[in-house]
This record gives structure tokens, sequence and C-alpha cells, in this order.
């Protein structure tokens, strides 16, 4: 018996591993068909191979066989054994394909799997929906810039069920959190814990209002630009130089610490087929990142965008946005401003599959990759759409 096998248990069929290393071969070569029957041939053999169901989930997603990839993760996940993981991992499947109530409910698994119960400073007991005239609730945020600005919209309904609602959030957004309706008062992380009475995680909010793909609050704008403006005035100097023409504001990066920014982040030079579009003024959302896109009088604004609110402010003078898949995309679409949001092929599950809208955001617009890695594709249809008589 070979070392590290358990007793009883046999071992992989005589040329299991050149099989697999054809596949990942195939796949890499893009023969994606002939890969997926290599891999179903090994699977008949070895049922539940994790290797091989790894392998045949990376077939299929580059396929773009989204029923097959459900089919693949799925067999994946029933070889987890039962816990945090396994629950974490099948919340974002379920999401991604719609399945938005029992997603939701499985969600709540990536406060232990993700740690996140440590950025949860309140200890009051949790909310879970049910009427609290006369209390207060801490909804606190969790993660990053953009899932605050996605799920702050709920902080309506949970008024509509009870007293004071107050929103813990990140500093850089609390002004502009301060204008979403239902929310009575907003502290930063900075600031010790006000007395309240219960509590709930941001992200946690769908799952408590048990929201579905025909439920979701998405009554934009629900956020305006706060009273405070630190660039004000700067910025409406900077925006009067293109009066009269047609303001694009463009970001193509997101954050270099997101452990998916290679795939989500667009190289600048391919934005180059758009420098044609005529009586454009383009701006610059991007922050971080010393290059830029080869657009025919780009204008930088990150120096002036010294928290959201200047984003907001700035955002508000533009026709139109284009933008990676950032924490910007969700400040546009909660503005209720035209946008255009450029998805990788494999997306975040807030995007969905199969739709060129947002349920989330009705004001935007998605642009799939029609393949892993290809944007250039991404931005020939953003061009021919805008170049059209109805951009």
């Amino acid at each position: 018996m070979k070392p590290g096998r358990r007793p009883g248990r046999p071992g992989p069929p005589p040329g299991h591993g050149e099989r697999l290393k054809l596949a990942e071969t195939l796949i890499v070569r893009n023969d994606l068909a002939q890969a997926q029957r290599l891999l179903e041939q090994v699977l008949a053999k070895a049922p539940g191979d994790p290797r091989a169901l790894h392998l045949l989930s990376a077939a299929t997603a580059r396929a773009g066989n989204w029923p097959a990839l459900r089919k693949a993760l799925e067999a994946r996940l029933r070889q987890d054994p039962p816990g945090v993981q396994r629950d974490y991992n099948e919340a974002h499947l379920r999401l991604l394909f719609g399945d938005l109530p029992r997603g939701w409910d499985l969600y709540e698994a990536r406060i232990p799997y993700l740690g996140m119960g440590k950025m949860h400073r309140s200890t009051r007991p949790r909310w879970n929906g049910e009427p609290f005239p006369g209390r207060t609730l801490l909804m606190e945020w969790e993660q990053g810039f953009g899932d605050t600005v996605m799920f702050v919209r709920y902080a309506a309904l949970a008024k509509a069920r009870g007293g004071t609602v107050m929103v813990g959030a990140q500093r850089e957004l609390a002004d502009l959190v301060a204008t979403c309706p239902g929310v009575d008062r907003v502290i930063t992380h900075l600031e010790p814990l006000p007395e309240h009475d219960l509590q709930v995680p941001l992200p946690s909010l769908p799952g408590v209002f048990r929201t579905d793909l025909d439920s979701i609050p998405a009554d934009i704008p629900y956020l305006d630009i706060p009273a405070r403006v630190p660039h004000r005035q700067e910025l409406a100097q900077a925006l009067a130089a293109s009066r009269g023409r047609t303001r694009i504001g463009v970001a193509w990066a997101g954050s270099p610490t997101h452990k998916r920014d290679a795939e989500r982040s667009l190289p600048p030079a391919v934005f180059a087929p758009l420098g044609v579009l005529p009586d454009v003024a383009w701006h610059s959302f991007q922050l971080g990142r010393a290059d830029a896109p080869p657009l025919p009088g780009l204008v930088g604004l990150a120096p002036l965008l010294q928290d959201f609110s200047d984003t907001a402010y700035a955002l508000s003078g533009m026709d139109l946005v284009i933008t990676a898949d950032t924490a910007l995309a969700h400040l546009a679409g909660a503005l209720g401003i035209p946008t255009l949001v450029l998805v990788a092929f494999g997306p975040d599950f807030r995007w969905l599959l199969h739709r060129s809208d947002s349920p989330w955001y009705p004001s935007v617009r998605l642009y799939r990759q029609p393949v892993p890695g290809d944007w250039d594709a991404v931005i020939a249809a953003v061009r021919r759409d805008l170049s059209g008589p109805n951009p």
C-alpha cells in the first residue's frame, strides 16, 4: 500500500493522472468539447475525483455552458465535507444562478468562514426583520465599498418596521450613506458605538427580507449628492470646461488587492477603439493607477476625488459611465446614472448570468466577456452600441 492511501480505499484506475494532464492541456488549447468528453470518461471510472471535477468545471465555464457548469459545481460541492466552507461556496453558486432566497440563507456562512465576525463591533441581539418601534437598529458595514452602497438600500425597508435606523459605514462613505432614505444616523468605524438595541450586518439584509429576483428594492436613485462635497468648486470648474459635449466617465480597474483583480480589471489600452466616438469629453474616475486609456483629451479627476461625496458629485455631471466591476459601478447605479459595466466572463454573483440588465440597478447595462480574458470583444460591443442612432 502506498503511503497516505486509506486502507480499503481503491486507488485511481491506470492512466488516471495522464488523462487529467491531457484534459488540462486540452483546456489550455481551448479544445473544450474534447476536454469535457475526456473528463466525463474519467469521472465514470473515478466518480467524485476532485481534480477531475475541478477541471470539468473549468472546461464548462470556459465554454459558457452554464447548465453544465452548475451540474459540475454541484458535483464538486457534494465532495466537500458539510460545514461553513461548503455552505459559502454553495451560496455563491445559488446567487449566481438566481436562486436568491436559498442563496442568502447559505450566505450567512461567510461570517464564520471569512472571519467577518471580527468586523462586527456590536454584541446586541441580531435583528431578524421583526417590528422594532421605539428601539434603535444598527446596520453594520462588513466588506467593501461596493457592498455598503449595494445593501444600504434596505434601510428604507427596515425603517418601515421600527424606530431609529443607524448605519455603521466606512469613513469615506459616511456622508453619502446619510442621504439614503430610512437612514437616521451614520457612524463611522472610527467612532465608538452609540447605544442601540439590535444589530444586523448589511450583507445579511437581503436574507432578512427574503429577497428574490422579483422583490429586489431597486427604486433609483436611492443615494444623493451630500451637502458637503470637499472639492465641489474645483470639480464644477473641471466639468464646466466640457459643457455642450457628451461627458463620459471611465474606470478600468478595481483594487489591486482584490483576489480577482486580474480577471475584472481591464488593460487601459483596450479602450482605444472608443476614441473615435465623436464629440465626447472623457473623464477618468480611476484611482491608484498610473497608466491611462488612450482616449483623446482624457481629464483625470482622481486628484479631486477625496471621498465618495466628491465622486458622487462628479458622477452627477456625466451623461454616461463606463466602468469595470468596481465600487464606482455600484455608486453610479445607486445614483441612477446610465452606466455600462464591463463584466468578466466568470462574474461576481450580483451580476447573475445570461442578462444584459441588472435587477439591482435599472440604469446599468452589462457587457460580458464572450470568453475568458476577451476584453476586446467587450469594447467592440460598447463601441458598436454607442455609435448607433440611439446609444
